[in-house]
């Protein structure tokens, strides 16, 4: 009977333990010693869903509880005045610190992972580069090269064979080629009717992977992993290593091409950022644009930020356009007002000011950007104890996360249509572009961080979007199944498998 009795105990926590796994609309039940760590390892294949569902039965900030052997306690929160402060506010008691150091070490000493006076130096260095019209010039240049030479031909291709492509890695080989031109001033070949593999860029998606799983994971355990040389730890090893290798090669040829031409040649044409750095020569506050380590982690930073942002945004751009077709005709209907039907026929050739005109299509990419947000995650720490507008009390060793993906489907940010894709909330009663602060709508992140690239991504997406929607139809394969992946940039899980056909412009 004793036997049988205890069997019942045992039958019943499995049935609750199992209840609370399953318990999708709930908060996390928090366990003795591990706290909601068995409920977020239920749901990490779903990690941006199951926000979105704590988030909307609470008041807007939520703690997380790891493990008692852990320091995992997140304080998770999508209160716009919550993000305000720490993110402008009280923003010097906020830094990256050294937890968001050890996540993304892979980044070295970039401009992702820098505080204080490092992070303010190489964010004046970048945004002079980044601002300078030579630079705008370059930029204007390659991605008209990179839309009419390599998108164009794909698109072409697919079109005449009738064959099904995948649009994410298509974008993705697109924005690769175009941020290493504009960051290293040399082509990696990625986007050709071939689509060959490129080891860099896979290198840069394996570090992507393993560096989200490091928010999740208890530090003990990668640690482990990285020591046994198994996991995504070693897919980790693998991909540094690619990474370190192919920019060191960059970094030498670059080198030795200014070594031969003291100037920079056709400065007209404009000049990647590699030439820029080496050439200016750089020496403020301890960075040295001709030490290889400088350079090495500000390309690999800007690559990241170049690459895989806009490759996510324009894949979720182009699913929410494909199946919502009064929004594809009100972009192509403004196109041709904005355009004179002569350049129409040559839609890849439009400069950067005509691209500006574009208000509605501004609209579709910032409403796309909202609910689907390329970094799903921003994480920080407080340097000193402080209380937050909700009341919340934070210390230095609690994590705080924003879950962008949920804020941009709260109804007390957004409104009752907030997951709806609807481009007209972004449309003021006099027809311009609506202004939303910024700890608001985090997709360029807020306050001093802001993101340096917010004009250059939209030029990109204004531009590819053109070619593609006066162009094509692209119709989403039958059954594909599209939902968001688990990394730190939020790519489709499965792709975007599409049929393009060509248009009678």
């Amino acid at each position: 009977m004793a036997l049988f009795f205890y069997f019942e105990i045992l039958l019943v926590f499995i049935c609750f333990l199992l209840w609370s796994l399953h318990n999708k609309r709930g908060v996390p039940w928090n366990w003795p010693l591990l706290g909601m760590l068995p409920n977020l390892s239920f749901h990490i294949h779903r990690i941006h869903d199951r926000c979105v569902e704590m988030f909307d039965q609470t008041d807007g900030t939520f703690l997380f509880k790891g493990p008692w052997f852990a320091n995992m306690d997140m304080l998770t929160t999508v209160d716009p005045a919550n993000v305000h402060h720490i993110m402008s506010a009280n923003f010097s008691n906020f830094p990256k610190g050294s937890e968001f150091m050890k996540i993304f070490q892979v980044l070295g000493d970039g401009i992702f992972n820098s505080d204080s006076e490092l992070w303010k130096n190489q964010r004046k260095i970048a945004r002079g580069l980044i601002n300078h019209q030579r630079f705008y010039r370059f930029l204007a240049r390659t991605v008209r090269d990179k839309v009419e030479k390599g998108l164009i031909p794909i698109l072409d291709h697919v079109s005449e064979q009738g064959t099904v492509i995948d649009m994410q890695d298509v974008f993705q080989r697109l924005t690769f080629d175009s941020t290493c031109i504009l960051v290293t001033g040399y082509d990696p070949g990625c986007l050709s009717i071939e689509l060959p593999d490129v080891p860099f860029s896979k290198a840069m998606d394996d570090a992507e992977e393993a560096m989200f799983m490091r928010h999740f994971v208890p530090e003990s355990l990668w640690k482990l992993e990285r020591w046994l040389g198994i996991g995504q730890e070693k897919k980790l090893s693998r991909a540094w290593t690619t990474l370190d290798n192919t920019i060191a090669k960059y970094i030498s040829m670059k080198q030795e091409e200014l070594r031969k031409n003291s100037k920079p040649t056709k400065e007209e044409d404009g000049i990647d950022l590699l030439t820029s750095y080496i050439h200016e020569d750089y020496e403020i506050m301890g960075l040295k644009s001709s030490d290889d380590k400088f350079l090495r982690d500000s390309i690999l930073n800007l690559m990241i930020a170049g690459r895989d942002t806009t490759s996510s945004a324009l894949t979720w751009f182009l699913w929410l356009v494909s199946t919502h077709p009064e929004v594809q005709f009100k972009i192509r209907e403004e196109i041709k007002s904005v355009f004179p039907s002569k350049e129409v026929e040559n839609s890849n050739q439009f400069n950067i000011e005509e691209l500006r005109k574009l208000t509605y299509l501004h609209a579709a990419i910032s409403e796309s950007l909202r609910l689907y947000p390329p970094v799903p995650f921003q994480h920080k720490a407080p340097l000193q104890p402080d209380i937050l507008p909700s009341g919340h009390y934070v210390h230095p060793r609690m994590k705080i996360m924003f879950p962008l993906y949920a804020m941009g489907r709260m109804a007390s940010i957004w409104g009752k249509d907030c997951r709806e894709f609807r481009p007209e909330r972004w449309i003021s009663d006099s027809g311009t572009v609506r202004h939303e602060p910024s700890y608001k709508f985090l997709a360029f992140n807020a306050g001093p961080r802001t993101c340096l690239g917010k004009e250059v991504a939209f030029i990109q997406m204004k531009a590819v979007a053109v070619s593609i929607l006066l162009n094509y139809t692209v119709e989403i394969v039958e059954g594909h199944s599209v939902s968001p992946n688990v990394s730190i940039i939020l790519y489709m899980k499965h792709g975007l498998k599409v049929r393009v056909t060509k248009r009678c412009v």
